[in-house]
This record gives C-alpha cells, sequence and structure tokens, in this order.
C-alpha cells in the first residue's frame, strides 16, 4: 500500500508540473497575442510611425515654440505628433505663466487693481488657435479610425455568419469554391476593434475546422489543403524556433508577433491528427523567446541603474562647474560651450524610458538652470550697454551727416577725423541695427572726403583724357565673345596701364569689374579662384589709385564678415547640439551639415582676402 501511495504522489507530481508548464506557455502566447491585437487596432498608424526628434522645447522662446507648433501640424501626420506637441505646450503653458505673473506684477506696481488685470498675446490667440487645429484633426483621425474598426468588425462578423450557413446548407458540388471565397475576403479586410480580435478570430477558426471536417465529402480537396497548411506551418515553426539564436530580442519579437499573424490570419487549418502537435511546437517557440525576452529586460532594469548614476554624476558636474568669474561676452561664450559639452556627455551616457529618465531629468534642469540664470543676467546687462553704445553711435551718424556737405574744409575735415576715432572706441550695439548705422556712418564719411578729394585735386586736362580712354576700353572689353582667363588677366593689365582716374570718375572702375566679374563666371573656374581673381583686380586698383581709406574699409569689412560667418557656424553647431540622438542620416542633421559647410567655404575665401590684404606694403 505504501509503494502504491508513493506511485500515486509522483504521478500527482509530475501532473502538476505539466500543468504550470502548460500554464506558462499559455501565459506567454496569451502575451503575444495580446500584443498582435493590440497592433492590430492601430496597423495603419503602425505602419506610418516615424520617429519625429524631440526637441528641447524648454530651452524654446515662445515665439520658437509657436513656430515649432505650425510646422509640427502642417508637416506630420497628426497621429505622430503627440509627444511633441506635449511637450510644446508644457514649455509654452510654464512660459506664459510666467510673462503673465510679470505682466501682473507690473500692473500692480503701476497702481492697478488685480480685478481690473487683463492682458491679451497676439502668440497666445495664435497659439490657441493651433492648439485647436491639432485638437480637431486629433479628433477627427481617431474618430475615422474607430469608425473603421467597428465597420471591419461588422464584415467579419458577417463573413463567419456566411461561413456557418455554408456548413448548415453544404453542396458538395460548391461548397469548396464558395469556402475559398470567404477565406480571401476575410484575408482582406482590415483590422478590428482589439477587444475584439482574438475573439473573432477563434469563432472563425472554429467554423473554418467544421468545415474542414465537414469536407469528408471532397477527400481529395481536404488532404490537399491539410497538407499545404501543415507544411506552411512547420515552415512558420522553423522561423519561430530560429528566432531564438537573434541577439536583437525587440526585432526577435516583433517577428515572432507577425508569424502568429500569419498562423492566424494567413493559414488554414491541419488534419486533426497534427493540430495538436504543430500547436504545442509552434507554442514552446514562443514560450523559449517570451521567457529570453523576459530576462533581457530584467537584466536591462539593472543596466538602467548604471544609466542613472552616469547621468546624476554629470549633474554634479555641472553643479560644480564655476562660471562665478566670467565678466566678458567670450568668458561667457567659453562657459557656454563648456556647459552644453557636459549637457552632451549627459545624453552619451544612454537612453533611459520615460518613466526612469524624468526624475533624473529634472535635476538636470535644476542644475543648469543656476548656469542660465547666471547667463540671461549678464546678456540682460549687456543688452543695456548696447542700447547706450547704439545711441552715442546714432549720435555720431547724425552728425556726420550734417556735414558730408560742408565746405568748411579744415575745420570739418578735424571734426570728420575725430568722430571717426570715436565710433571705433564705442562698444557693439545690438545686431538687427549693426549694418544700418554702419552703412549711413559710412556713406557719409565717404561722401564728405570724395568731395574733399575732389576739390584738393581738380580734374586735369590728361585726367580727362584717360576717362575718355577708359570708357572706349569698357566698350571694346563688353565685345570679349570668347572669354578665356589669359584676355582676362591681358585686360586688367591694360586697363591699370591706362592710368588713374579722378575721383569724380572712379566708378568707371565698377563697371570695369563689373565686366570682368561676368565673363569670369562664364569659366569653368573653381568659386576660390573666380573670387580671389575679383578680389585682387579690386584691391589692385585702389592700389594703382593710393585710396587708402578704401583700403582701410575693405580691410574692416572682411574682418567683419569673418566674425559674422564664425557666429553663424557657431549657432548651427549649437543647434546640432539640441537634435537629440538623430543619426547621421536625419534629414534636420544633413541640412545643419551642409549649412556649416558652406559657411566653412565662405570663411576659407574670407581668410584669403584677409591675408592678401595684411600682405600688401600700403
Amino acid at each position: 500500500m505504501l509503494e502504491n501511495k508513493d506511485m500515486s504522489t509522483e504521478e500527482n507530481s509530475e501532473k502538476t508540473l505539466q500543468e504550470q508548464t502548460s500554464e506558462e506557455t499559455n501565459s506567454a502566447v496569451n502575451e503575444v497575442e495580446n500584443v498582435i491585437a493590440e497592433n492590430s487596432e492601430n496597423s495603419e498608424k503602425v505602419k506610418e510611425e516615424q520617429e519625429i526628434p524631440m526637441l528641447d522645447y524648454s530651452t524654446m522662446e515662445l515665439e520658437q515654440l509657436v513656430s515649432e507648433l505650425k510646422n509640427l501640424i502642417k508637416n506630420n501626420p497628426v497621429q505622430l505628433i503627440k509627444k511633441n506637441a506635449d511637450a510644446i505646450k508644457n514649455a509654452f503653458n510654464l512660459k506664459f505663466g510666467k510673462l503673465l505673473s510679470q505682466k501682473k506684477e507690473e500692473f500692480l506696481a503701476e497702481g492697478g487693481n488685480s480685478i481690473d488685470f487683463q492682458f491679451s498675446s497676439p502668440l497666445k490667440i495664435e497659439y490657441n488657435k493651433l492648439l485647436k487645429e491639432y485638437k480637431v484633426k486629433r479628433d477627427a483621425y481617431y474618430k475615422q479610425l474607430d469608425d473603421q474598426l467597428k465597420d471591419n468588425l461588422d464584415k467579419r462578423t458577417n463573413i463567419i455568419e456566411e461561413l456557418k450557413n455554408l456548413i448548415a446548407n453544404a453542396d458538395p458540388k460548391t461548397m469548396y469554391n464558395e469556402f475559398q471565397k470567404i477565406q480571401e475576403r476575410w484575408k482582406m479586410i482590415g483590422p478590428v476593434p482589439r477587444t475584439r480580435y482574438n475573439d473573432t478570430w477563434k469563432t472563425y477558426h472554429h467554423h473554418v475546422e467544421r468545415f474542414y471536417d465537414l469536407l469528408h465529402l471532397n477527400q481529395d480537396f481536404r488532404e490537399l489543403d491539410f497538407k499545404h497548411n501543415l507544411e506552411e506551418k512547420q515552415k512558420l515553426i522553423v522561423r519561430a524556433e530560429a528566432l531564438y539564436e537573434l541577439e536583437d530580442v525587440n526585432g526577435a519579437f516583433k517577428e515572432l508577433q507577425e508569424l502568429h499573424r500569419l498562423w492566424k490570419e494567413e493559414i488554414g487549418p491541419v488534419g486533426r491528427e497534427h493540430r495538436e502537435d504543430v500547436w504545442n511546437r509552434f507554442s514552446e517557440a514562443t514560450k523559449k523567446l517570451h521567457d529570453k525576452r523576459h530576462d533581457y529586460y530584467r537584466d536591462l532594469k539593472s543596466k538602467h541603474q548604471e544609466i542613472i548614476t552616469a547621468k546624476l554624476a554629470v549633474v554634479e558636474e555641472i553643479n560644480a562647474y564655476d562660471f562665478t568669474n566670467n565678466k566678458t561676452h567670450k568668458d561667457w561664450q567659453r562657459s557656454i560651450k563648456d556647459v552644453e559639452a557636459l549637457r552632451q556627455k549627459y545624453f552619451d551616457v544612454g537612453k533611459l524610458p520615460y518613466n526612469k529618465s524624468e526624475a533624473v531629468w529634472q535635476k538636470l534642469k535644476e542644475a543648469t538652470k543656476k548656469f542660465n540664470t547666471a547667463k540671461n543676467a549678464f546678456y540682460k546687462h549687456e543688452k543695456s550697454a548696447q542700447t547706450d553704445n547704439l545711441k552715442k553711435k546714432m549720435e555720431l551718424v547724425e552728425l556726420a551727416e550734417s556735414l558730408k556737405e560742408s565746405t568748411d574744409w579744415d575745420a570739418t575735415t578735424n571734426t570728420m577725423k575725430r568722430i571717426q576715432s570715436d565710433w571705433k572706441r564705442i562698444g557693439h550695439v545690438p545686431r538687427k541695427f549693426s549694418d544700418e548705422i554702419w552703412n549711413r556712418f559710412k556713406t557719409a564719411c565717404n561722401h564728405y572726403f570724395d568731395r574733399l578729394n575732389a576739390h584738393r585735386d581738380g580734374v586735369s586736362q590728361e585726367q580727362e583724357a584717360v576717362v575718355v580712354t577708359k570708357k572706349a576700353f569698357i566698350e571694346e572689353f563688353k565685345n570679349n565673345e570668347a572669354p578665356t582667363i589669359e584676355n582676362i588677366k591681358e585686360a586688367i593689365q591694360k586697363w591699370r596701364a591706362l592710368g588713374s582716374l579722378p575721383r569724380n570718375a572712379r566708378h568707371l572702375d565698377g563697371k570695369f569689374n563689373k565686366e570682368v566679374d561676368a565673363q569670369l563666371a562664364s569659366l569653368n573656374l573653381g568659386r576660390e579662384e573666380i573670387e580671389m581673381m575679383k578680389f585682387r583686380n579690386v584691391v589692385d586698383n585702389y592700389l594703382a589709385q593710393e585710396d587708402y581709406k578704401r583700403l582701410d574699409n575693405e580691410m574692416f569689412f572682411i574682418r567683419k564678415k569673418i566674425s559674422e560667418t564664425v557666429r553663424e557656424m557657431q549657432q548651427l553647431e549649437n543647434n546640432l547640439s539640441f537634435i537629440s540622438n538623430a543619426t547621421e542620416d536625419n534629414p534636420l542633421v544633413q541640412n545643419v551639415r551642409r549649412g556649416i559647410d558652406e559657411f566653412k567655404t565662405e570663411l576659407d575665401i574670407w581668410q584669403l582676402k584677409l591675408d592678401y590684404l595684411k600682405k600688401l606694403d600700403y
């Protein structure tokens, strides 16, 4: 009796183990099929889905946030922009809330009553309009998707009813052909609501198996189909078993979902004697990959803690960064570069899922806030100083313009030289006014000194002859129908050999240079060679005329262009650092890279021109 009891215990234990294994297998299969059901509901969306770069919207001003939202809505399917739109909304509300508080404080400080405070902003109106447009498009999309899912469910339900009627009213002569038509129509129907996906398929599959059980009336058809389906399902089993060896666990899991979809949607039943065997093999392959995936994510979870620790270490580096001795724009630009390098180091450590990254991200924002507050305070003061400089330079512009027609040559000349010296000592002005006021000041000064030189030099008969000769030479040069680099150079030498023009006729130099530029452009030369030939031609004319003031102006202009080009390059490189985790094949990254390369080419040419001027002895 004791022996029998032990045997019974072993049998029960073995049975319990088998039941446990079966439950685990079913659990793994159910998890895969639930994912398939969810993806099925959104299959059209999944097909189109692409990652939209997530920019650092928290650093953008209100105008830029509105612009980014407008571009998102205009250039992307509405179902793909939710994360970006939500991030923009959070950043806009935070910044606009601060602006609203500031305006209210100003209103109250001026004696206003809190209940009377109102603030309207065109930006807020435009933002609200865009947000409404986004919500309307989003709701319309999801309503259309929901309607389509329900319509597909109705179609599948109707097909199941047709299949049931076909079985109930079987006509051996036509039933198989009718069944094949039903199968094809079933495959053509799109996704259904995920809550109904598995039940709908199981119902359909149940009646398909009933049909095949009934098909004994036409044994050849049934056995042929069973054989074909068995071969196809065995192929899926082999593919499923091979997925376990792949290193890309997530890619393998997606492929497994597709195999399950094919098993359900594309391949019919097999003979009763094979059904349990093939399904068990397929389920076992599913469970193995399912377990491997769970192990992978368990390991990944431990790696997440390593990434968090490394990111927090970078945050501490930013907290410890010393910028207290920054006094100039150059100091702050160096610090901005250093902090940006640390931020990039933070991102390079690795990615975290949202539920783990948010707390660390907030610490990074807090660490950079102290730096940004000090930086903004400096540039706010700098902006105030530039406004004062603008006022001082405008006074010099108005003075130069008032004196440009003066004939009190000695006194005015001294004054003009003095205000030119004063101009150089005054610091930077806001960039948007820089070119305008410099052009006005330069034009007024040049006008006066051109008049002064004309007064001093006069125009001799010999100079008049040079004017006539050079006018004729320009007309002759225009008729050069087959320009070459040699005859253009020869023409430039002849032009100089004809003599110097009086100041009131030096516009002819410009006409001749323009024609030289046009003929050079028609030649198959590199951009650098053409630009330097044109530049040397202009500079050599100034040297021949001993017009050193224009040479000085040229030097000033080139230095200014070099500074502007460097700033533009730095801005693009800075923009590139904000495009986090973007690959080199990203269109946005490629566009920025092209811009940087174009500025590098321009910078090289400006530097060659500056080097050429520096070599001149004048």
